[in-house]
């Protein structure tokens, strides 16, 4: 059977029209062998492919078991929609990881890995090519190539003058010649169809030149697409990277839909007497044993001294047992560690906790706050390592849920740190490891909404105010997949028109599509050996960051260790209350010391009262506090969980409050699922009660349950929870369970598609959320402090923060050009306590640097606006903005005084010697007559300058025009266009002024 060793994909960005698992489909249709997705210098869509021949291998497997238990069936498929597509199929083909290496000269071949050193080479090289480029560009010369050791197979395109004659392969012949010495017997010229009428000519030619440089020839049809129905994607996605219409493309766009995946026969009636090529791709495929399943991910060993990663391990656990227990550490505990020891000790993950132990260490001593959460976080040994501080004794998680002998792949931990020193651990990591093992994990962006209209749209050729008007229904333009006809006549579109209802077409069709590779968020892959050999490593766009080809779904599929390395602003703000806390209180604190089960804290969460504190600061959540009345610490793991669009959409919360306040009786249909659910009332809440369902109450088996989970994840892009409806349906009617019941129990668990938060990682948010909330009833001014040096972040604006401050008693003091400094700071008040300062990096446009001149040259206080100019050698723009500012208060100075002094002042600094006339003597310039300002217009400027106000709140000034009179009474509005009568007046009451 034919093998296809030359398939460019839409990893191709904006090349290749067809998605890798649309090929590996594709081709398991037409029976081919074999095929190898090679995208040009990138290996980033590879594992998509292998990833859908798994899928298509297990659905094969499905089928063949439900036709030896129930004999010989045929679609449609009764029972379960997603076997439907292993009745078309018999056999799934083997795939070929390689790449389409491009040099700077434009000298073409597709290298084939044919071993694991084979694959080594490829990674290394394109490695070599992206990391001299800038992101998004691959420089590679010939040399690069002759460098390669043995393990890959080559195949060369000839450039199109040596396909249009013998004479014009020119300099590409000499190299060809020197690529095929160099590796002799693994290197073949490749034999395309250019679906032109002249492909007989053309094949002889080419065989010719193969012939001249002794090299066989090998079949190819070098498809861009899957199906040649994909034509026109093909020249929307050129027309889009040529940033031109689809119109103007020429003799770029396609003659033909023919550049598609094909079949043997196929290949061998339009090669002709050239067909023995056919036979030769097939025998090169066979030569070709490599699989990206024999790819073995080694953890960092991270062994010290003479000691073994598990010898390290459990000494380092037992030592945090000390430290975290001082008093000594309950019989239960120590009983949990030594079984969490034994399990990670089975599995060997032992060197994955020590990584991620040694990552947290570096930024302790760095005194960076970090938070560890996931799958295996909250467990007695990240407790003992300083991963995390959520006792493992709140909350009822059991650690074999994350960490099974079952489920054959590494634990999750994910570790925030301080957003604004974060880039510290990340350096760390790459100058620890080095970058040839350590590399950020990529993020795929595809097609979604607007981009897709805006560039197919232009592409179509569109007018602007079309893509507008079709970007303005974006919502009902995708949830009904297609604009009704009356709906476009509304918005002033042709609903007949034949270009428009194209472009609706591809719009949708390019949906998906991957449109370039960014990097993730903080996913780190760190390996014992080169990665590089791995997977190939690039530059972002970001200076010093590297990054990987492969996205967290990728890497999931092979087994690849991710140790998210995330920014949360909220631990920067915490951190910042307890350097305050120490300085000025002399307490020191940190989130395991803090005193826990505070009942005022408590009581101020059941007011709603939680402006700026994590997670409960939404509306939403401020909406539910009162109901919820939180009053330990699991109802705030609950409190973080359920206020989310899974349970939302679910419709969870509504039952789980009622239960909660004995509106209803908590019921569970069975003891199973009751001890599933019993401690959430019944409700599911969490990812992982959604698989206990499945397993406990439908019979899932334990791969179909981690596909459910997988669907389930947070933000999955491709997931599709639906899909197991009717095996979820028929596992729960065949067990006894209600219809209805089993209904609302999926709905319930298909809210987790758009959003499902793991009861780990709620436990880990909920400890931040007391830790907030203690800070802000105990010490409200420094939390408002910590909150606004924290900027930017939350839902707050610094108006609101410091409007809530003030609220709770805090007295907050101006900028000053005295007093403050860049960031906010807490000063002695006349009270004998605190007052909160607000800093320069409240002003708009001012940058820290200028603010530390300030502050240095400050000694024992400015005098005046020249004063500062003098000393702080500031500009004048930037005295300008001090000025807009009122910072100048504290020396007498009005706002329009201090900006009419600011712009006196030019940029050529004078001595004070000669800063006078000619004869000396000083310049005294009459003083100006500056009208006042109004209130409301210094409130204006406050605003503009620094976006809040310490005087009255602008309605505040309104409040008497805003206020109803009772004695006036308003008029009905009265139609010209239909009859009115005007109703009943209605009693209008002062309100109230406050």
């Amino acid at each position: 059977m034919f093998a296809e060793l030359s398939i460019t994909s839409n990893f191709t960005f904006l090349t290749g029209a067809s998605h890798p698992e649309e090929y590996m489909e594709r081709a398991a249709t037409l029976g081919l062998s074999t095929i190898a997705i090679t995208d040009t210098n990138s290996v980033a869509g590879i594992v998509r492919a292998w990833t859908e021949g798994k899928n298509l291998r297990r659905l094969i497997r499905e089928r063949a078991e439900l036709e030896a238990r129930n004999g010989p069936i045929g679609p449609p498929v009764p029972d379960h929609i997603d076997h439907q597509r292993s009745f078309v199929l018999t056999h799934v083909p083997r795939l070929i990881p390689g790449a389409r290496i491009v040099t700077d000269t434009g000298f073409t071949a597709t290298a084939l890995a044919a071993t694991r050193q084979g694959w080594a080479q490829l990674c290394r090289l394109i490695t070599t090519g992206r990391r001299r480029a800038p992101k998004g560009d691959c420089h590679l010369t010939l040399d690069d190539l002759l460098q390669c050791t043995d393990g890959l197979h080559w195949l060369l395109h000839p450039p199109t003058q040596a396909q249009a004659t013998k004479s014009g392969a020119g300099e590409w012949s000499s190299q060809a010649e020197r690529l095929g010495r160099r590796f002799a017997g693994h290197t073949h010229v490749v034999l395309s169809p250019r679906y032109d009428g002249r492909d007989r000519q053309h094949f002889d030619r080419i065989a010719d030149l193969a012939d001249t440089l002794g090299l066989p020839t090998i079949a190819s049809a070098t498809p861009l697409m899957h199906h040649g129905r994909r034509r026109k994607m093909a020249d929307v996605v050129t027309a889009i990277r040529q940033g031109c219409r689809v119109d103007e493309l020429g003799t770029r766009a396609l003659a033909n839909g023919e550049q598609r995946l094909r079949s043997d026969p196929e290949m061998r009636r339009l090669l002709g007497p050239h067909a023995e090529a056919v036979t030769r791709a097939a025998q090169l495929a066979e030569a070709c044993q490599f699989d990206l399943g024999q790819l073995r991910y080694e953890y960092p060993s991270e062994i010290t001294g003479s000691e073994t990663a598990p010898q390290r391990l459990s000494r380092l656990a037992h030592e945090g047992l000390k430290w975290r227990y001082p008093h000594g550490a309950p019989d239960k505990v120590k009983k949990l560690l030594a079984h969490e020891l034994t399990l990670i000790g089975k599995l060997h993950y032992e060197p994955y906790f020590l990584t991620v132990r040694d990552i947290v260490a570096f930024a302790r001593d760095r005194g960076i706050l970090c938070q560890g959460r996931g799958s295996a976080a909250n467990s007695v040994v990240c407790y003992c390592l300083g991963v995390t501080s959520v006792s493992p004794e709140i909350g009822t998680m059991v650690f074999e849920r994350f960490v099974s002998e079952a489920r054959d792949e590494p634990p999750d931990i994910d570790v925030d740190f301080e957003h604004e020193r974060r880039e510290e651990v990340i350096q760390h990591i790459y100058d620890r490891y080095g970058r040839h093992r350590a590399g950020l994990c990529a993020t795929v962006i595809h097609y979604r909404g607007k981009r897709a209209i805006r560039e197919v749209g232009s592409a179509m050729g569109l007018s602007q105010d079309t893509i507008g008007a079709l970007s303005s229904q974006l919502w009902g333009f995708f949830s009904t997949n297609g604009l009704e006809e009356h709906r476009m006549r509304e918005i002033g579109l042709d609903p007949d028109d034949h270009r428009l209802m194209l472009t609706m077409e591809l719009i949708f069709e390019i949906i998906g599509f991957p449109r370039h590779l960014s990097q993730h968020v903080g996913g780190f892959i760190i390996t014992e050996g080169r990665l590089d050999e791995l997977v190939p490593i690039e530059n972002a766009t970001m200076e010093d960051r590297t990054v990987i080809c492969w996205d967290k779904d990728d890497i999931d599929a092979l087994g690849i260790l991710k140790v998210d390395v995330l920014a949360l602003g909220m631990l920067s703000c915490i951190r910042k209350a307890f350097d305050l806390m120490t300085l000025h209180h002399g307490q020191s604190y940190n989130l395991a010391t803090l005193p826990p089960e505070d009942p005022s804290v408590y009581d101020m969460l059941c007011k709603a009262d939680s402006i700026g504190v994590f997670q409960v600061e939404s509306r939403a959540q401020m909406n539910f506090l009162p109901r919820m009345k939180p009053r330990t610490f699991y109802d705030l793991v609950i409190e973080v969980a359920i206020i989310r669009p899974g349970p939302i959409q679910g419709d969870m919360v509504h039952p789980y409050i009622r239960r909660r306040n004995s509106e209803e009786a908590v019921s569970f249909p069975s003891d199973e699922l009751g001890a599933v659910l019993g401690k959430t009332l019944g409700v599911p809440l969490f990812q992982e009660q959604a698989m206990q369902i499945a397993i406990v109450g439908a019979g899932f088996t334990p791969e179909q349950a981690d596909r459910l989970r997988r669907s389930l994840a947070t933000f999955k892009k491709h997931g599709n929870v639906s899909e197991f409806r009717t095996l979820f349906m028929r596992g729960m009617r065949n067990k006894g369970y209600d219809e209805d019941f089993a209904e609302r129990c999926f709905s319930q668990i298909e809210g987790f598609g758009s959003y499902g938060f793991p009861e780990s990682h709620a436990a880990s948010f909920a400890l931040l959320v007391y830790a907030s909330a203690w800070i802000k009833h105990h010490h409200p001014g420094i939390f408002a402090c910590a909150l606004l040096n924290s900027q930017p972040m939350g839902f707050y604006a610094p108006a609101q923060i410091v409007r809530d401050a003030r609220e709770h008693g805090v007295t907050v003091l101006p900028v000053c050009i005295n007093a403050s400094f860049w960031d906010n700071v807490m000063e002695p008040d006349a009270k004998g306590g605190l007052a909160l300062r607000l800093g320069f990096r409240q002003i708009k446009g001012l940058n820290e640097e200028d603010a530390a001149w300030i502050a240095a040259g400050r000694g024992n206080g400015y005098q005046s606006v020249r004063d500062l100019w003098r000393r702080a050698g500031l500009d004048p723009a930037t005295i300008a903005r001090l000025a807009e500012a009122d910072t100048f208060r504290d020396l007498r100075l009005t706002r329009r005084q201090a900006l009419w002094e600011a712009k006196a002042l030019t940029t050529r600094k004078t001595l004070p010697l000669f800063d006078g006339d000619i004869d000396g003597e000083a310049i005294h310039e009459p003083a100006a007559l500056l009208p006042q300002m109004t209130e409301g217009e210094q409130v204006v400027e406050d605003y503009v300058s620094m976006r809040l106000t310490l005087r009255r709140h602008p309605l505040a000034l309104l409040r008497h025009i805003l206020t109803p009179d009772p004695s006036r009474r308003i008029e009905p509005y009265v139609s010209t266009t239909k009859p009115y009568k005007p109703p009943m007046p209605l009693p209008f009451t002062r309100g109230n002024p406050d």
